[in-house]
């Protein structure tokens, strides 16, 4: 496993952008449809944007309709963590970097097989390394 990452509040604002920040250590959520990676078909991997571990394969990579990237399951299972969100009345799970915390989006029961899950993830929280020809 590689090694958490930890900085201050100020450390992470001069690091990301507003939008990272906002979405990555506020718990954001981008607009559905906004982000760069929501239709994406370039084969490759996805590293979180804030730290660049590695987190999804294009390969698990699947369109859900709802505007957001999906992934059926993590390039590694203990890259992304989850936990319980019960914020805007609802309980969801959350997903984060494992490595520096990070949130990434939500993981829902509704996703293709062989997992049955769909991660969907906001495209500001990832950054796409493109795989080589």
């Amino acid at each position: 496993m590689t090694d958490k990452i930890e900085k201050t509040e100020a450390q992470w604002r001069e690091a990301l952008t507003a939008e990272q920040f906002h979405v990555c250590r506020e718990k954001g959520t981008e607009r559905a449809f906004s982000g760069v990676y929501w239709d994406t078909k370039t084969p490759g991997t996805y590293r979180c944007t804030a730290c660049g571990e590695p987190l999804f394969s294009s390969q698990a990579k699947f369109d859900s309709g709802t505007g957001w990237p999906s992934f059926w399951q993590p390039l590694d299972g203990d890259k992304v963590e989850t936990e319980t969100d019960q914020t805007l009345g609802m309980v969801r799970t959350e997903a984060h970097c494992q490595r520096c915390g990070s949130h990434l989006g939500h993981v829902f029961p509704d996703g293709p097989k062989p997992t049955g899950l769909r991660y969907c993830i906001n495209s500001v929280s990832l950054q796409l390394e493109p795989q080589d020809e």
